[in-house]
């Protein structure tokens, strides 16, 4: 399958609930790279990179958790990161 770069910001109660930490674990066991940082305006941005089916698992997992509750995602693809080879926490 083709990798895709995705730029998601999540709106909702996505801070203060664990969420860049679980998006890095799934990311992480999905074999995903990019990054997840919480913004100053309460929102919660992401790249993640990787098969198109693996980015909607990790979204459908982030989804489940209790607490996190994600109102709206703005999304857009970007292009690839060649050099990336992990998932951290910004």
């Amino acid at each position: 399958m083709p990798e895709v770069r995705k730029q998601i910001i999540f709106h909702g109660r996505v801070q203060g609930v664990g969420f860049r930490y679980m998006a890095m674990h799934y990311a992480s066991l999905l074999g995903l790279s990019g990054w997840v940082r919480n913004e100053p305006n309460g929102t919660v941005s992401m790249e993640a990179q990787g098969s198109e089916s693996a980015i909607s698992r990790l979204l459908e997992a982030l989804n489940q958790r209790p607490y996190i509750s994600i109102e709206w995602m703005d999304t857009k693809e970007l292009p690839l990161v060649q050099e990336e080879r992990r998932f951290r926490i910004r």
